[in-house]
């Protein structure tokens, strides 16, 4: 008898591609998180969504809010809520400096993307970003149509 193969395509990573439209970056964090069993095998076949998602300092630990993930299908023990908080591994002195630095007016953590390290640990990408105003969006639109109309010339010729 054949073996049965498996069909399931992992995801490489998930991005947050709204984030980069509406703050502007100042600086990167990469930091773990801490999830549950069926949750991890959700995130890689690629059923969460880092869209609207935000972290929080609360009590010196940085918590993850509104980050989706599907529960997982053939897990019928526990069922988690999709949308809980989760908290994200940081050392006390990295929590501090991130505390420091969005102390400021307007800054935030917003993540970017979440993603799986060489040792096949989830790892997020959290950026400490300031908001852009209206006029900073239309100019990143207009910079991405130009780009854009660049390589449809470089192709003609």
């Amino acid at each position: 008898m054949a073996k049965k193969q498996h069909t399931q395509q992992y995801v490489q990573a998930i991005q947050n591609r709204k984030a980069r439209y509406e703050f502007e970056i100042l600086d990167t964090i990469v930091t773990g998180i801490q999830l549950f069993g069926s949750e991890v095998k959700s995130v890689r076949l690629g059923k969460a969504s880092l869209s609207d998602s935000f972290a929080i300092i609360l009590r010196n630990e940085v918590w993850l809010e509104n980050m989706q993930i599907t529960p997982y299908e053939h897990c019928h023990t526990v069922l988690l809520e999709a949308k809980r908080s989760r908290k994200l591994l940081l050392h006390k002195e990295e929590i501090r400096k991130i505390q420091t630095k969005i102390s400021e007016k307007g800054l935030t953590l917003v993540p970017l993307k979440a993603f799986f390290n060489s040792k096949g640990l989830l790892k997020i990408e959290l950026a400490i970003a300031k908001g852009k105003k209206l006029y900073d969006k239309r100019e990143t639109i207009k910079a991405r149509e130009n780009q854009r109309q660049m390589e449809q010339i470089r192709k003609q010729y």
